[in-house]
């Protein structure tokens, strides 16, 4: 996005590490979405000298990009539905992969999250029209266009668990909470700890 719009700004590492310098500020929180996940602004930060209040560059270099993480859950032997191996940039490639896998399929942005980039698709005629658009809002609103495919579950449980660390090797979990409640691919309420799945499943998603 042009870096004159409101979007853009919060995008727009150079002016935001420059703000935070005049202003002598030594630490950002980057909230949600924009570059919250951006491994190119936790270098920056550290580089001016800055904390980046968030996960390691490491951590957002590989759970930022939606295909590498898939790679780390595989090599973890997490199931995990059929999907790209790399971020997809061309109608072309996602293409071949529906012709491959089947419909429905659903476009995720490869980079953020909050709902933004993603479309479900249930059409083949449909699947051109919705990748361009979902690449076209993924690149609003993350600076990067990339977007991968996965066969989308119907009616799944969107389940979490939210891992928290002090960055000197103490890490915890805060249970598994269910966030199926959404609007638009964005959660709306999210109730923890889960009601709809027995002892086992919680066991196992928490080990």
């Amino acid at each position: 996005p042009a870096s004159g719009t409101p979007v853009g700004a919060y995008l727009n590492i150079t002016n935001i590490i420059d703000i935070a310098k005049e202003n002598n500020v030594d630490a950002i929180h980057p909230g949600y979405g924009f570059l919250s996940e951006s491994a190119e602004f936790a270098v920056a930060c550290a580089e001016a000298g800055i904390t980046f209040v968030g996960p390691s560059v490491e951590n957002l270099e590989t759970f930022g990009d939606k295909t590498k993480a898939r790679e780390l859950a595989i090599k973890a032997g997490v199931s995990v539905t059929p999907g790209t191996t790399e971020p997809l940039t061309t109608p072309e490639a996602t293409i071949a992969f529906v012709e491959e896998h089947g419909l429905p399929v659903i476009i995720k942005a490869a980079k953020g999250g909050g709902g933004k980039g993603m479309r479900v698709v249930n059409k083949m005629e449909d699947l051109v029209p919705l990748f361009k658009a979902a690449s076209s809002e993924a690149l609003a609103s993350f600076g990067d266009g990339g977007c991968f495919v996965e066969r989308y579950v119907r009616n799944a449980k969107h389940v979490e668990v939210q891992v928290i660390g002090d960055g000197k090797g103490n890490v915890v979990h805060l249970w598994e909470r269910d966030c199926s409640v959404q609007r638009r691919h964005q959660k709306i309420v999210e109730i923890a700890p889960a009601c709809h799945h027995p002892m086992e499943v919680r066991e196992n998603v928490l080990a």
